[in-house]
């Protein structure tokens, strides 16, 4: 790694990197939580490796990625930005990752278009709930995975600390590679060298009797750490021994357990301190394209195929990580190539896994480029394995799949997080309402976490975010890219009428003009059900009061009335309705006549008996650590809900079962976060509705308009 030699660089900077095999690539996502140093470490590596002349600037008090989109008036990174670069002749793909939870949806993008990660953590702060999450992720795949401490020349550094916290927080496997040394030089604990970067300029020299008492006291753990994932299984008796292990079959052994994702290296850094170090990691230590396993490859039909290698001579298998539209560029699509090659200008089949959408297509691609923040460098192709921007594809959408047009296939599609935070919008003037609907499409086109649904019985369009940030960057949006203003407005939840016992009605629907007129009179009785029982009509009619051609037409009248509601404004349901009396007129009887005959008794029922409104009620299912098992609950009793139980999931985990009011959990998805510092997680389906107590009745029984 490292400790082999000092590095070199081969970047150029104006001067899209390459590659023309597999082997020569590295993909590498950088995960974790915000202010942890990614995009600094980013821009360093692009800086050491001569991609940019330097690192960022401030612009506003803020400071700005030469590389990265950055929302500077909400003073975060909130998209996948990939910035390539090359070192040593390999080209390293480095996919910036959202450090907010909410943007959880472009971390896992960068996971699937990777093949390595980076967990980077602040010498100043600990390791957050996601962080760990995701780690535990990528060991459920076996993703190869280093940990980068950032920030060692702070005031408030502690590394010995923070690397205590990610033993804890990760496991077994993890260890420094290098100790930092008051925050301009670091040592090395298989070469025993202390590299200087004091006055910008990397220099090699001896350890003191100090620092060798430094590398003296970690250096054994790592040996050990080494040589029980070795494959030589003699090493370990050698050692115990007492025998010399060589250096350089250390390090041959490191580098081969780091990419079967057995074990993890500890790096330090700040900027200008640590980057040849990390780079020789990713380049000998990180996998390349081919030593990784592809996704699953079906038909579009859903028929397996032979798991595709990374050749780029095989068949196109590639897939769009992350959509991005641009105002003058128009649709920009980020594209993982997984099997082939991609050119511009080809013909490519566009499929996907969501139906509402068109998705099986046949686009022209159009130019192929390697982005360095908001400047596009044309490149000639994309082999198997390598990662580039590709612009114009209409249809194409985050998810999808190209492929060959007379070869059309799919891949499986990565697992995205359930967006659970409602928000109800509407547009702020006519113009804004014409160029909602498009705008929004984009918008679900580039984020897969976003979900719009058009609710029909409350009239409301709801946007289902991941949160708070969430919904103000996509508004945000909608405004700066698409010219869309719209405004929050509170949301609506769907609520039932029933009757509260039981009651009987006349429906008379007497007119007389003069011409034809309208006679029909019907007696009805309506009684509650159980919930969920549904609807129920009962024909009792005897002696013929009602013609049978006009009782279905009383039953179509009394279903009319009952999608409209009689209270609120809510559709009523659980109810028996039975016809058992009436009259009619032999010629101004008519089906129209006894319809609206029918909802007028329904009407006058539910005028002398209380009628009662239903909530919905949901089951949830909250995933937490331990520590926060009794906060979830008091909370969830807090919230009229019934807990059911629990149940321990994995270590220090634990799932709390519940039944609760739709009412009150339209903001959970922020509160649980709060609540568990981001280590909770939840799921809710509808059960049931529930009569809504009357005290609450009257602050939500508000007639939809």
């Amino acid at each position: 790694m490292a400790e082999k030699a000092n590095g070199g660089t081969s970047g150029a900077a104006g001067r899209a990197p390459s590659a023309d095999e597999p082997d020569m690539v590295r993909n590498v996502v950088l995960v974790g939580h915000s202010g942890s140093g990614k995009t600094t470490l980013v821009e360093a590596l692009l800086a050491a490796t001569g991609t940019i002349p330097r690192t960022g600037r401030v612009e506003d008090g803020t400071t700005v990625s030469d590389f990265d989109e950055v929302e500077v008036r909400q003073q975060r990174s909130v998209n996948l930005a990939l910035a390539p670069l090359t070192y040593n002749g390999i080209k390293i793909n480095l996919l910036d990752t959202p450090g907010y939870a909410d943007f959880v949806g472009d971390l896992r993008a960068g996971l699937r278009a990777a093949d390595a990660a980076l967990f980077v953590v602040a010498a100043t702060d600990g390791v957050d709930g996601l962080t760990r999450q995701i780690w535990d992720e990528c060991a459920s795949v076996g993703m190869p995975r280093a940990v980068v401490i950032t920030k060692i020349d702070h005031q408030r550094a502690d590394f010995d600390e923070v690397l205590t916290a990610c033993q804890d927080a990760f496991g077994e496997g993890v260890a420094p590679l290098y100790l930092p040394l008051g925050g301009e030089a670091l040592v090395g604990l298989l070469s025993q060298r202390v590299f200087d970067y004091a006055g910008g300029a990397r220099t090699e020299r001896e350890p003191d009797a100090e620092q060798a008492a430094l590398i003296e006291q970690y250096r054994e753990a790592l040996i050990e750490g080494i040589i029980q994932e070795s494959e030589d299984e003699s090493l370990m008796d050698r050692y115990l021994a007492g025998e010399e292990i060589d250096t350089k079959v250390l390090i041959d052994d490191l580098e081969k357990a780091v990419a079967r994702g057995s074990f993890h290296p500890v790096l330090a850094t700040a900027p200008g301190v640590g980057m040849p170090e990390l780079l020789e990691v990713i380049t000998q230590g990180f996998p390349c394209p081919p030593e990784h396993r592809l996704p699953e490859v079906t038909t579009i039909d859903g028929k397996s195929v032979k798991v595709c290698r990374c050749d780029p001579e095989g068949p196109l298998v590639a897939e769009v990580v992350k959509t991005t539209s641009d105002p003058y560029v128009g649709r920009i699509s980020l594209v993982r190539v997984f099997s082939g090659t991609l050119r511009p200008d080809m013909t490519v089949h566009v499929s996907g896994h969501v139906p509402e959408h068109e998705h099986d297509v046949d686009e022209r691609v159009g130019a192929l480029s390697s982005p360095l923040g908001k400047t596009q460098r044309p490149v000639g192709k994309c082999v198997a394995g390598d990662v580039v921007a590709v612009a114009k594809l209409g249809h194409a959408e985050t998810g999808d799949t190209l492929s060959e047009k007379d070869n059309p296939l799919l891949m499986e599609p990565w697992r995205m997080p359930e967006p659970l935070l409602p928000v109800a919008i509407r547009a702020k003037s006519k113009a804004d309402e014409d160029k909602l609907s498009q705008a929004l499409n984009r918008l679900v086109a580039e984020d897969p976490t976003l979900r719009l649904e058009n609710n029909a019985e409350t009239r409301q369009l709801v946007l289902w975010c991941m949160g708070e940030a969430h919904a103000d960057v996509l508004l945000d949006r909608l405004a700066r890219r698409h010219g869309v203003e719209v405004e929050k407005i509170d949301l609506r939840v769907p609520l039932r009428e029933t009757f509260g016992g039981r009651a009987r009605g006349m429906g008379r629907n007497v007119k007389q003009t003069g011409g034809h007129g309208q006679y029909a009179i019907c007696h009805l009785e309506i009684e509650p059900l159980p919930s969920g029982s549904g609807f129920e009509f009962v024909d009792k009619i005897v002696g013929g009061v009602v013609p049978r051609q006009f009782i279905p037409s009383v039953e179509k009248g009394v279903r009319s009335q009952m999608e409209r509601g009689v209270v609120a404004g809510y559709p009523m349901v659980d109810i028996r309705v039975t016809l058992y009396d009436g009259k009619a007129h032999s010629v101004d009887s008519s089906d129209m006549a006894f319809q609206i005959a029918g909802g007028l008794a329904l009407r006058e029922a539910a005028a002398k008996v209380k009628a009662l409104l239903l909530e919905p009620v949901d089951e949830v299912s909250v995933l937490v650590d331990d520590d926060y098992v009794g906060n979830v609950m008091s909370d969830l009793s807090s919230r009229r809900g019934r807990v059911l139980g629990t149940e321990p999931v994995g270590v220090g985990r634990t799932l709390v079962r519940a039944e609760v009011p739709e009412l009150e959990i339209t903001r959970y998805a922020i509160d649980l976060r709060s609540m568990s510092h981001g280590t909770g997680t939840f799921t809710r389906a509808f059960l049931r509705y529930e009569p809504l107590p009357s005290h609450l009745a009257e602050k939500v029984a508000t007639p939809v308009d």
